[in-house]
């Protein structure tokens, strides 16, 4: 006796076709949409992106004091920059080798950013085994493709055109308390009683008189 197959169900077997063939076709609509909307088409002949600095300004060497209460800010404009970048790294290069991150979130900015100001009296008192040195900075900024990405049409270029120095102030030591620090009273007492010196002076002392008395003369005549 043979088996009968099973019944099956023509309308079941369309729907599940058609649900099928609608979520293939609505997965793969979406997904070209999303890839439309998030791809940006940058021409080969666009210039590269980069920034330019408006402060502080560019045309001297500005100088900052490492104290409480004093920031820096670092502003800028945006220039050809067709795609934004995740984020900015700002970081300052001393001339004494080392690298400071500057700005309250270790160097690290969203990439729509046009400025970041820098407590460097905090980062001072919270980094003492890498202090900050009286000496000449660099700034450097860069996207998140990192330090010495190549330069690319519309894509941010890193910058390091600006140059500052930072200094501490001397502490205030009051009038009664200050003292000549170039001064040296006992080589001064020596020099003084040399006798060479005391030669000097008596024969310019000599010579006021002996000139004062022919003057005198001169007019008495």
């Amino acid at each position: 006796m043979s088996a009968t197959p099973a019944p099956t169900n023509s309308n079941s077997q369309n729907q599940n076709q058609q649900g099928s063939s609608s979520a293939s076709q609505s997965g793969s609509g979406s997904g070209s949409l999303q890839a439309s909307t998030s791809t940006i088409s940058i021409p080969q002949t666009a210039p590269a992106g980069g920034l330019t600095i408006t402060q502080p300004p560019q045309t001297q060497t500005s100088y900052f004091k490492i104290a409480p209460s004093d920031t820096i800010t670092f502003a800028w404009n945006f220039t050809y920059l067709l795609s934004t970048p995740t984020h900015l790294t700002v970081s300052a290069v001393c001339d004494n080798g080392n690298t400071y991150p500057v700005g309250p979130t270790d160097g690290v900015i969203p990439g729509s950013a046009t400025s970041v100001t820098w407590d460097v009296w905090s980062y001072q008192q919270a980094h003492p085994n890498t202090p900050l040195a009286q000496a000449t900075y660099t700034l450097h900024i860069w996207d998140d493709r990192g330090p010495g990405a190549p330069r690319e049409p519309g894509l941010f270029t890193e910058n390091d055109a600006l140059q500052f120095a930072m200094y501490s102030p001397q502490a205030y030591t009051p009038l009664a308390s200050w003292t000549c620090g170039g001064c040296n009273n006992g080589a001064w007492s020596s020099y003084v009683a040399h006798p060479a010196f005391v030669s000097l002076a008596v024969t310019f002392v000599v010579m006021f008189l002996s000139g004062y008395s022919l003057l005198r003369q001169v007019f008495r005549d």
